[in-house]
């Protein structure tokens, strides 16, 4: 039986335009010990593929972390399977605010060494005993109050284009950057501080919150399902929005709008944007902030050079490419130097002592 995706995204975007129908963008995790994770990852993509959603999906033997694209009439299908999995039943699903027919174009199933690549090798806390979960509104509460930390557990280029007022960004490439950072800028306020903590859907925070506890942080909180969820009971409650800009998501969409406020910059020059793109150059590939004079300056590229090889046939950029590994610069997510506008290294926590409302 055929386990894997066999068509290529222009094919899959193809039959999804022919089908007509409404697709959610939807994510869910769960920390669970999995023992046979290639069973698991099989029996999911067999219903998964008969039921025509797509996705990418990590099982590790400490959990499961899906981002996926569901037909909307096949939503509550979805979630009846999803019931009949011990560790799944009435799982919270996190339900994108913006949607896109075009999320995900593969099913994709993986089995992983953890679901989230974190880089640590201390088996000696309990992931599962984590921070105290806050909704949209007790989370309002400690961004205001005066003797709480409200830190943004997500990379540079997330926090960029939007975050929580009053939030401290670390400057980091990594998920394991932040750990070792904040543990080390809050070393001092371990007892006497509120350590409140948010990423994109709620699985970093899950994570680290219990690795904080665990390093003698003794008021750890985490926003309960992250921005997604914040977002959608901000809307459905009534609740005050206090997310400004947007939110970086890890599909096709790239981000979702929370809020109407633009807090990015072009990186190539300094107007305001916050439209994440991929240098058209095959074998650079830089994800970077581009406002669109510029990509319609220089062709959707990060650099002149880029721009002169995407000029040249896909044959002759496949023969330079050829014995050459991967730019660089892929990896640094729009730290590339030739970008004059990137974003600063700083010192992060430099105004934790500074009043809330200043």
């Amino acid at each position: 039986m055929q386990l894997y995706n066999t068509l290529s995204n222009i094919e899959r975007a193809e039959l999804i335009q022919q089908a007509g129908k409404d697709r959610l963008t939807i994510s869910f995790y769960k920390y669970s010990k999995i023992g046979n994770t290639e069973l698991l990852r099989n029996h999911l993509f067999i219903f998964w593929d008969s039921i025509d959603v797509l996705g990418r999906i990590y099982i590790a033997h400490e959990g499961i972390n899906a981002q996926l694209s569901v037909p909307a009439d096949n939503l509550e299908a979805f979630k009846n399977h999803l019931d009949t999995i011990v560790f799944l039943e009435n799982v919270r699903i996190n339900i994108a605010i913006e949607h896109d027919l075009f999320s995900f174009l593969k099913l994709k199933v993986k089995v992983r060494d953890k679901i989230v690549s974190d880089g640590l090798n201390d088996k000696t806390f309990d992931a599962s005993n984590r921070g105290i979960h806050v909704n949209a509104s007790e989370f309002n509460a400690l961004i205001e109050d005066e003797n709480a930390v409200v830190v943004d557990m997500r990379n540079h280029y997330e926090s960029e284009i939007g975050h929580f007022k009053n939030a401290v960004t670390p400057d980091v490439d990594t998920f394991r950057e932040s750990l070792d950072l904040i543990e080390e800028d809050l070393r001092d306020y371990k007892e006497t501080k509120k350590l409140v903590m948010y990423c994109t859907g709620g699985i970093r925070c899950e994570k680290a919150s219990a690795y904080y506890k665990h390093k003698g942080f003794k008021n750890v909180y985490q926003l309960e399902g992250g921005i997604i969820n914040y977002a959608r009971q901000a809307a459905d409650q009534g609740v005050e929005n206090k997310f400004i800009g947007k939110n970086f998501v890890f599909d096709q969409r790239r981000a979702e709008k929370i809020s109407e406020d633009v807090i990015a910059n072009c990186h190539q020059c300094g107007e305001p944007a916050d439209i994440h793109v991929n240098c058209a150059n095959a074998a650079c590939h830089l994800l970077f902030i581009q406002c669109d004079t510029c990509k319609e300056a220089m062709e959707n590229c990060c650099s002149t050079n880029c721009m002169e090889v995407s000029r040249l046939s896909p044959e002759a950029q496949k023969e330079l490419r050829k014995g050459q590994g991967n730019s660089n610069d892929i990896f640094k997510k729009g730290r590339a130097d030739h970008l004059p506008y990137k974003k600063d290294l700083r010192n992060i926590f430099e105004t934790l002592a500074k009043p809330k409302h200043s």
